[in-house]
């Protein structure tokens, strides 16, 4: 009889502990989809709803332009490698930011250390004629390197007299663009050519694009073996700021200074070399440019990248996963933009005013968030 009770004890012993751990596991989950989940899903709705209003004020039906979103993204392999290639160099910067972020510092330069990246880039490819195995990985090279110096100076001003990081970093990017652009037109300028670019890099430089590599897709799509560094990023992000100490101390930093210095972290240092490791991601999007797609660099080459990294980022809740979804949705925006103007001869500046809204929204929805936690 005593065996029968105790059988019975430990029966109701563990599904009580699997009743507790299904309401922690559901409790778990309702935060993540609350804090996590639900601010972009709630901004993304209220930007396709403010898109169907206008179109709905000009007279236009709003499912047209819903369907067309789809049919003009994912209808054939081509469309959808067009959207992969346009959020390549926002998966980059949508780092580079998520990873400043992430330690208390907002870099605002993104822009400015891709451009600088991208010469850095086309300067190797230009002047050195090596082997592919050689010549790919010093343009990479020269490009992170760019890039870190570039974001590294705010870092330091930052560090030693506590200027702030979003005025430095975008005065670095008025410098960027004013310096590239004399070098690109006064020293490097093509010969008998009138667009302001350098002349190609050499073809040992060149990523192949994925066409060349996967049937199904076209020799002419641009999408090219950068997007695997992309994911190979994302990945590696993920892993350093989850799993390894400087990661750690990144973290620390920005959710706790005071307790990071008590803990012996030197907060000087970590802005440092965090902005650096910043602009060296950041720069990985002007790789994209020069050794992927037009093998040369071209004087305001950038869409933006930089500053629509900003958004990619919030959207992704500076989760490196989010980060590469929201990547992949700005680049479907990007190119349903073109096809709708083309199609239904909607302006793109609607989708421009849209995604400026959906960046406030997405600010908001951070802060109520925030608040909540």
């Amino acid at each position: 009889m005593s065996n029968f009770s105790g059988e019975i004890a430990r029966i109701l012993n563990i599904r009580k502990t699997l009743a507790s751990l299904l309401q922690y596991t559901t409790s778990q989950a309702k935060n993540v989809f609350t804090n996590h989940c639900l601010p972009p899903l709630l901004a993304l709705s209220g930007f396709f709803l403010l898109c169907g209003i206008v179109l709905q004020i000009q007279g236009q039906n709003p499912l047209e332009f819903y369907s067309i979103i789809f049919v003009s993204a994912f209808s054939t392999f081509d469309d959808f490698g067009y959207v992969l290639f346009n959020a390549t160099p926002l998966v980059f910067t949508g780092l580079a930011v998520a990873i400043a972020y992430k330690s208390g510092l907002f870099n605002i330069g993104c822009e400015g250390q891709l451009y600088a990246a991208a010469f850095a880039a086309a300067w190797i490819g230009i002047h050195l004629n090596l082997p592919a195995f050689l010549m790919i990985p010093l343009c990479i090279g020269g490009a992170l390197i760019a890039g870190a110096i570039w974001s590294a100076v705010p870092g330091f001003l930052k560090a030693r007299y506590g200027a702030h990081e979003v005025i430095n970093t975008i005065m670095m990017n008025f410098i960027a663009f004013a310096l590239m652009n004399f070098l690109v037109t006064s020293v490097y300028q093509e010969p008998g050519q009138m667009i302001p670019q350098t002349p190609q890099i050499y073809e040992t430089a060149r990523l192949p694009r994925l066409g060349s590599l996967l049937p199904i897709l076209p020799q002419s799509n641009p999408l090219n073996l950068s997007f695997f560094f992309a994911c190979g990023c994302v990945v590696l992000c993920y892993i350093f700021l989850a799993y390894t100490r400087w990661g750690y101390e990144l973290r620390l930093l920005g959710n706790a200074q005071d307790v990071a210095a008590y803990g012996g972290i030197n907060p000087q240092a970590v802005t440092v070399w965090v902005m650096a490791l910043s602009g060296a991601v950041a720069g990985l999007a002007g790789v994209t440019e020069v050794l992927g797609y037009r093998y040369r660099f071209l004087d305001n080459f950038s869409s933006g990248w930089g500053f629509t990294g900003i958004a990619v980022a919030l959207l992704g809740r500076n989760n490196p996963f989010g980060i590469f979804v929201a990547a992949v949705l700005f680049g479907l925006l990007n190119k349903v933009a073109l096809d709708i103007e083309i199609l239904l001869e909607i302006r793109r500046g609607l989708f421009l005013a849209g995604q400026g809204v959906l960046i406030i929204w997405l600010v908001c929805t951070e802060g109520i968030s925030r608040k909540n936690r």
